[in-house]
């Protein structure tokens, strides 16, 4: 694998716990919901990663501001999602703490990075 400085920030090791804390939570879901609630949430779990990933990549900070916000706007999606599973009993909210705190943390540090884009960009 690269070494690629990006892989060192907090936000990517959160970003991949989610991931892994996504699909761990998924297995349980009824079968019906394998191709519909459990692919759009694993699924919006790694574009969270990717699209960091990919803007991190980027030479120019519109261009990685634009991946960021992707990669927030995924963050988000998972929220709804897991706000569905809890709705639909799926999950409960004792069980989720630890992935509610990963969500917290990465769109705080995600709106932080946009943010400083943003600032900088201004200059």
């Amino acid at each position: 694998m690269l070494e690629l400085s990006h892989k060192k920030l907090q936000v990517y090791q959160f970003a991949l716990q989610l991931v892994k804390e996504i699909y761990l939570h998924t297995q349980a879901y009824p079968k019906e919901e394998q191709f519909v609630l459990v692919s759009q949430l694993r699924r919006a779990a790694i574009s969270v990663c990717s699209n960091f990933a990919e803007g991190a990549a980027r030479n120019s900070k519109v261009e990685k501001k634009r991946f960021y916000e992707i990669s927030r706007s995924s963050l988000v999606e998972v929220d709804t999602q897991i706000e569905l599973s809890l709705i639909l009993e799926y999950l409960k909210k004792g069980e989720i703490l630890n992935l509610e705190e990963h969500l917290e943390s990465i769109f705080r540090m995600l709106s932080k990075m946009i943010a400083n884009l943003e600032s900088g960009s201004k200059k």
